[in-house]
């Protein structure tokens, strides 16, 4: 298929290495300045680098979107015309993080190019080994339509509800991550006062009834906060995309955000600055 694809950092590289390596036709606009390396580099990846959105777009099959910001896709979608270049049938990819309601803006503005949003969750090594997590929403028929492209990359790939449902589900997963670590913090403490060593909870916890992916991830780490150390700015911008959201939303995190608080995760820009991938 043909591809336009922008934002080939961090996330994005290792997904046109992989959409390359499938043979599909990658067009790759790199939004910040080039250096001739970095452009050789995405290049040697088996892909094409274009100077304009809409030489990524003109006569793609699918526009993939893994730029970093709420404020970029916006940009790109609403501001810089992408979707007037994108030929009629094709299909729109949003990889990142953002609200529901800037995907809703972005179906309003075309009839022609379907829209479908699919977050994602995992790192870069996750993309690279083609397992990382999509959570999509979309039409159905757009879904399957996408497929031969996301199945490069993402396994398992959930096809959760209509556009702006992945979105939404990716939003709670970011809470709710964030929570499950606040609330291993808080038992770390207690177990601290109880007499027992953070490296013995986190060696033996994971062998009862208490075990989830967050405990074996920071137990891997070695603790909370080398946790933290590590991915602690990651957290607090989707902590910060989570709750700008829900507050443009009208809705509250409830005892989510009481518990994601206990990690005095760093104050961050509003939902219009940030949007990270766990």
């Amino acid at each position: 298929m043909r591809i336009g694809f922008v934002g080939a950092g961090r996330m994005g590289r290792p997904m046109v290495a992989r959409l390359a390596a499938a043979g599909h036709q990658v067009r790759v606009l790199l939004r910040t300045p080039v250096d001739p390396a970095r452009r050789r580099g995405v290049e040697q990846l088996g892909a094409t680098v274009v100077d304009r959105a809409a030489d990524a777009a003109a006569r793609s099959d699918a526009v993939v979107l893994c730029v970093f910001t709420d404020t970029q896709v916006r940009e790109l979608c609403l501001d810089a015309g992408l979707l007037a270049t994108m030929p009629p049938g094709s299909a729109l990819v949003v990889h990142t993080t953002t609200s529901p309601t800037t995907i809703e803006a972005i179906a309003d503005r075309t009839e022609a190019v379907d829209v479908v949003d699919a977050p994602v969750s995992g790192g870069p090594h996750d993309v690279a080994a083609g397992r990382v997590t999509l959570f999509v929403g979309g039409r159905q028929d757009a879904v399957n339509r996408l497929r031969p492209i996301l199945s490069c990359y993402g396994d398992p790939i959930l096809h959760v509800g209509p556009r702006g449902a992945g979105q939404a589900v990716k939003l709670v997963n970011n809470a709710l991550f964030a929570a499950h670590i606040g609330l291993l913090a808080e038992s770390v403490r207690l177990g601290e006062q109880l007499g027992a060593s953070e490296s013995t909870l986190l060696r033996a916890l994971p062998h009862g009834s208490a075990t989830s992916r967050v405990l074996e991830i920071v137990a891997a780490r070695g603790g909370v906060a080398e946790f933290l150390e590590v991915a602690g700015e990651f957290i607090g911008k989707d902590v910060a995309v989570v709750r700008g959201i829900a507050e443009d939303l009208g809705t509250q995190l409830g005892a989510l955000g009481r518990v994601i608080d206990v990690l005095n995760v760093p104050d961050l820009p509003s939902v219009g600055d940030v949007a990270g991938n766990l």
